[in-house]
């Protein structure tokens, strides 16, 4: 796939393509409704999009936005995109398949940035402001039986994530993909601003898969 980045714009790096691989081994298709929160590039609706899923992308960067729409029409491929956080902007919808590789890198801000590059990866000391709102917002914007499916990183903790999921209703809560490696250059930065302890070298970036409980 073929991506244009327009200057502002996260473009894609391994965490999306592992994100997109797991997209593929879905079981969705015309007629399926696919959301992608946080989408940046595109990469992941676009995705959905090629599997035959009508989908709709998310993101609060205009730049993101277009960036989208300018990757679909290359494409041939048609993505609704909408401006907003997180579910804001689809209420009362439903879907087949939500996808998100969030910003979820530590930062020694409390908050989320509210503009610039960096509101594409940053978020919040702990790493989980985002994550945690997509986490406890999934429930009500899947279909019975629909999937989830999230990616990030060990050091913000695999485990919470999970017990989140569980907690919030979602079954079938598994780590589905993981990939161990160096740390990357974003994360690099936030240890040398003292975010990440210094002892740490290596990380985890898992996909997580959650359910919606099937119909009764």
């Amino acid at each position: 796939m073929k991506l244009l980045t327009l200057p502002g714009v996260f473009a894609p790096i391994s965490d999306s393509w592992m994100l997109a691989d797991a997209i593929r081994q879905e079981a969705i298709g015309p007629g399926s409704q696919a959301l992608d929160v946080c989408t940046g590039s595109g990469v992941l609706a676009l995705t959905a999009a090629e599997c035959g899923a009508t989908t709709t992308a998310i993101d609060v960067s205009r730049r993101a936005l277009l960036t989208v729409r300018l990757n679909a029409f290359r494409s041939g491929l048609r993505v609704r995109a909408l401006r907003g956080r997180t579910f804001a902007p689809v209420a009362g919808e439903r879907f087949d398949l939500i996808v998100s590789n969030p910003p979820y890198v530590p930062s020694p801000k409390p908050d989320v940035p509210r503009n610039g590059a960096s509101r594409a990866w940053e978020a919040g000391h702990d790493g989980r402001i985002v994550l945690d709102a997509l986490c406890d917002g999934a429930p009500a914007h899947l279909r019975p039986g629909g999937a989830l499916l999230l990616v990030h990183s060990s050091l913000i903790g695999i485990d919470t994530t999970l017990q989140r999921l569980r907690r919030v209703g979602l079954v079938d809560v598994e780590v589905r993909a993981c990939e161990r490696g160096p740390l990357g250059p974003l994360m690099r930065a936030q240890q040398a601003a003292g975010t990440i302890p210094s002892d740490v070298d290596e990380e985890d970036v898992v996909i997580i898969r959650a359910s919606a409980p099937p119909a009764r």
